[in-house]
């Protein structure tokens, strides 16, 4: 329900719509199609032209600030959701957002330390290094001369997340209500992950949190480097970490001026994206160009990545890990039935898809491309062309692997830029091959049995106890059996003997009944004096009062 508080708020985005052109748009919806007529009466209308659909959406968002920015990144990666022109115009929204006052910013981390700025730095520069929907970063210096950034949360931003969050809820509540296509793109379900990942933004100890896990895992690597983060000087609100110097990664230009080998480096940004999900199951999830730049001082044959901004990062099951490379394989070497398999087994299609049905439709989407040259091949067009498969055989978006395709398609993005020939295929197959062997061979068996020995010495001592009173265990059941079977018997048998008793009381009764009617009102004096007429009816009678009383062999 829209609140009064929305009112303004509303107001404020209808105007913005209109400003763009999107009126068409908004009288397309089923609950406003009858007004479609009223278009004659914009004058606005008559002679302007405007863009595609795409393009007025994305500079409407980006008018209607921050919040709507962030939503229409995040809606970017929905391409299973929305229509392919829209998404590539939602996928060059950037965080132009004007910087906040550098006092408020000093202001803000005086407030979080509890104490003056010049207790913990020598210099805070007051003109932001950059300035973002959430937060904006400073440089500043260490009272021991270490150069730092600080990053400092917007004042007054959750206050705003919270009124647009509540408007955007609203909006898809109708849109669920009154539009017949939105459930399939559940659009509550879209604010809801936005909600989460958004307020995961907010709070700057789990980003760096997630900064310090990623350096730990590539600590030893030279493929990439993740500043440092000073914990002591770092809470919800602001954040101190290592200042780096590098060339943004799409300067291509500055790059070659530094002689930086572009193959190798964008071979190489494939090598740390599948090493963060399949080595490690923690990846960088917002990897656009302002988040990734390269060492000027590592050139040549062996360039190195350095990476910020850690707020959005993607996690993965085992599980999914062994589905997500056994499938890449299966791609890679055109074996489109297993493809199917695996859609199955996993559960990403449902459990009574046809398997040849499925095999048939992949096989469709994937030979055109296969065989075109390998470098000319697009992941992003193939996975588009899958989703599109996937929705005939209502295949279910899995939350756990948004992240992770928005990523593939940055990362194959960022490196056709670097080298247009980049082959991600022939990069990424020999990577999968080797972690498939390492995971399900004999080197994988050693792996897990040496992850899990620890806990297995601490149990080994007791095990002998363990055994013993599994052994007690065992026989109790083993006693407790035998007695239920000798009750089942015995209660058989009293069953038996209880039938028998029924069954001779019933001819009994039959017999004396059908002679008494024979012979009149009064019962006979002795079973001689009955004919053998009232026996015969007698006997049928007993025979149908056993049939009724007496249990089907069948039930």
């Amino acid at each position: 329900m829209i609140r009064i508080g929305h009112l303004f708020r509303l107001t404020r985005i209808q105007w913005v719509m209109l400003r763009h052109g999107m009126d068409d748009i908004v009288l397309a919806l089923p609950l406003f199609r009858p007004l479609r007529f009223l278009v004659v009466f914009m004058p606005w209308r008559w002679a302007r032209r405007y863009p595609p659909r795409g393009v007025r959406i994305r500079r409407a968002l980006e008018d209607l600030g921050p919040i709507f920015v962030k939503f229409g990144q995040i809606l970017s990666t929905r391409r299973d959701l929305l229509p392919g022109d829209i998404v590539d115009e939602l996928s060059r929204l950037q965080d132009r957002v004007p910087p906040f006052s550098g006092e408020e910013a000093r202001s803000i981390v005086a407030r979080s330390y509890g104490a003056s700025l010049e207790t913990v730095f020598q210099h805070f520069e007051t003109e932001p290094m950059a300035s973002a929907s959430i937060a904006q970063v400073h440089a500043a210096t260490l009272l021991d001369g270490t150069s730092v950034v600080v990053k400092v949360v917007r004042p007054g931003i959750g206050s705003v997340i919270q009124r647009d969050l509540g408007l955007l809820y609203a909006a898809a509540h109708l849109a669920e209500r009154y539009i017949p296509e939105a459930h399939r793109l559940h659009p509550v379900h879209i604010i809801r992950e936005f909600d989460k990942t958004i307020h995961d933004e907010l709070d700057l100890l789990r980003e760096a949190a997630n900064g310090s896990l990623l350096r730990r895992n590539f600590i030893e690597s030279d493929l990439l480097y993740v500043p440092a983060v000073y914990w002591r000087h770092t809470g919800r609100d602001v954040m101190v970490q290592e200042r780096i110097h590098g060339i943004q990664v799409n300067d291509v230009e500055t790059l070659r001026r530094h002689g930086i080998n572009l193959k190798v480096l964008a071979e190489r940004g494939v090598e740390i994206f599948f090493t963060q999900v399949f080595r490690d199951s923690f990846f960088h999830a917002d990897m656009h160009p302002g988040n990734v730049f390269v060492d000027p001082d590592r050139p040549g044959d062996l360039p190195r990545y350095i990476g910020v901004d850690f707020g959005i990062m993607g996690t993965l099951a085992p599980v999914d890990h062994h589905y997500l490379a056994a499938n890449f394989l299966a791609f890679f070497n055109r074996d489109y039935r297993r493809v199917a398999e695996l859609h199955v087994e996993s559960g990403w299609v449902p459990a009574g898809t046809r398997v040849d049905e499925f095999e048939s439709a992949i096989r469709t989407v994937c030979e055109p491309i296969f065989e075109r040259p390998l470098h000319e091949i697009s992941f992003g067009a193939l996975l588009l062309r899958l989703f599109q498969t996937g929705r005939r055989f209502n295949m279910e978006v899995q939350p756990q692997l948004v992240l992770l395709q928005k990523t593939l398609l940055n990362v194959e993005g960022l490196g056709r830029q670097l080298y247009p020939d980049l082959d991600l295929w022939a990069t990424a197959k020999p990577f999968l091959e080797r972690w498939m062997r390492e995971q399900v061979g004999v080197r994988g068996v050693l792996k897990k049995i040496r992850r899990q020995l620890p806990e297995w010495s601490e149990r080994l001592p007791d095990l002998p106890n363990r055994l013993d009173h599994g052994l007690e265990d065992l026989a109790a059941a083993r006693i407790e059996l035998q007695r239920q079977a000798e009750e089942m018997a015995r209660l058989r048998t009293e069953m038996r003997r209880a039938n028998r008793r029924t069954v001779a009381g019933i001819v009994a009764a039959a017999l004396l009944i059908t002679g008494s009617l024979i012979l009149g009102a009064e019962p006979p004096a002795r079973a001689g004096d009955i004919p053998w007429y009232g026996w015969a009816l007698g006997a049928a009678t007993a025979a149908a009062l056993l049939t009724a009383v007496t249990p089907s062999r069948r039930g």
